[in-house]
């Protein structure tokens, strides 16, 4: 077993670190938020996933895992260093790697072993050569270090599975060594290893990611058409998923992804594209269309109103998808400030993710409207007179048909995840409007 810290207790970083306690690996997780390592010395996650805490306080208790906030404990004597630190957009799409060149200067001035450090932060293709050449500029004791890149593929309410059960490992190195370290390191998981080089692995993550996107885009396209010519998008994703070329995967149409990844990615390899003076008009259409969609069931209220001022507004769901606290990119990031400038009056539900967004919109008065925070869907519902579906949550779903009927003044629905069945909401008296369905 192996001596590995991990740099960043976020997403990435904080799955990773448990990851490789539980696979039996000696782990010291490291960051800055003093608050955020306190909760997970206590055995208590700071982010919501599925099983993770769970893992942190077994591999806690049985000496696999510590954190810490200093850098010059955590690099000492170790054989692998992992960095999941964030990469944020930055206004022109580009990415922030200023967190990944603190880390690097750090790490340089601090080891005293050979060591291998592993990028698993998102960066654009050819960083992690230039992360390589900083170590070594600034590297105090003379020791051997190697950099290779380790993309992670997991998704969020998912991460321990996907980490831990992974289709495939993405291993970009240029070193027997660093190589050989790597699968070791990756042996105790017992599952595909894909050994290529550096920054064939570093655009792997982003070709991966913008896939996946345009497929969301090119679905969310084809859904806006079929309104316009009475076709259904469920039947429509329903026949083409048994196409195995297709699959059956990211064909529901919505109010466009979210995320951490596929927004900051898509947008990433955009900028890179133009950099190097080409045009990615495949990634530049998805970027377009998600920018549209995101707002599309707003519009069409705007259009069947004559006013939101006075009105009751539930909106059920706040976080970019179910199961995680994530609001990074969030449908109702862009449409409850456009809702709350046009008077109405917010009542919003999300099992996990209320708390999150009322640090950004705390509860009460925003002008000339307000938002309310309630702890049931049903509660958003009474008495409302529209209702904004957003996040696909399991508490949500269990509402029927007939629940909207009877707990709002006046049911009118409109689903950004098309949730329900549009008979059967017609059937129980709801105005019912979702995306690519028989024109509603």
């Amino acid at each position: 077993m192996y001596k590995i810290t991990v740099v960043g207790v976020g997403y990435v970083g904080l799955v990773a670190g448990v990851c490789f306690a539980e696979a039996g690996h000696q782990v010291t997780c490291l960051d800055v938020d003093e608050i955020k390592m306190k909760m997970l010395e206590g055995g208590n996650s700071p982010i919501y996933e599925a099983d993770l805490e769970e893992l942190i306080r077994k591999n806690n208790e049985e000496g696999r895992l510590r954190f810490t906030t200093d850098y010059r404990i955590a690099y000492h004597d170790v054989d692998a260093i992992f960095i999941g630190v964030g990469t944020p957009e930055r206004p022109d799409g580009s990415a922030e790697l200023s967190h990944i060149a603190t880390v690097a200067r750090q790490i340089a001035e601090t080891i005293v072993t050979d060591c291998l450090v592993v990028v698993k932060s998102t960066v654009p293709v050819g960083t992690n050569d230039k992360v390589e050449q900083f170590i070594r500029d600034f590297l105090v004791n003379d020791v051997k270090v190697e950099v290779a890149a380790n993309p992670e593929f997991l998704a969020q309410g998912t991460a321990v599975r996907d980490t831990l059960q992974a289709a495939r490992i993405i291993i970009g190195t240029n070193s027997e060594w660093a190589e050989k370290l790597l699968r070791q390191i990756y042996e105790p998981f017992q599952l595909p290893i894909v050994s290529i080089s550096r920054r064939s692995a570093e655009m792997i993550k982003y070709a991966a990611n913008d896939f996946l996107a345009l497929k969301i885009s090119y679905m969310n396209d084809i859904a806006n058409l079929c309104e316009l010519v009475g076709a259904d998008i469920g039947d429509v994703a329903r026949g083409m998923s048994f196409d195995e070329r297709i699959g059956g995967k990211f064909l529901n149409a919505g109010v466009g992804y979210g995320g951490s990844c596929f927004p900051k990615d898509t947008k990433a390899l955009n900028f890179l594209a133009k950099q190097h003076g080409y045009e990615l008009r495949t990634v530049k259409a998805a970027i377009d269309v998600n920018a549209d969609q995101k707002t599309i069931l707003y519009k069409k209220a705007c259009a069947r109103l004559i006013t939101f001022s006075g009105l009751k507004v539930a909106v059920l769901g706040l976080t970019f998808k179910p199961d995680t606290d994530d609001l990074r990119e969030a449908p109702s990031l862009d449409n409850i400030p456009l809702l709350l400038e046009q008077g109405a009056d917010v009542y919003a539900y999300d099992p996990v993710g209320m708390k999150n967004f009322s640090k950004k919109y705390p509860a009460g008065p925003h002008g000339k409207a307000s938002i309310h925070y309630v702890e049931s869907a049903g509660e958003a519902l009474c008495g409302a007179n529209v209702c904004f579906i957003f996040t696909e949550w399991q508490e949500i779903q269990v509402l029927q048909p007939n629940d909207f009927k009877a707990l709002m003044r006046t049911p009118l629905v409109y689903d950004g995840r098309n949730i329900y069945n549009v008979r059967e909401m017609k059937i129980a008296g709801v105005e019912y409007h979702s995306i690519g369905r028989n024109g509603k």
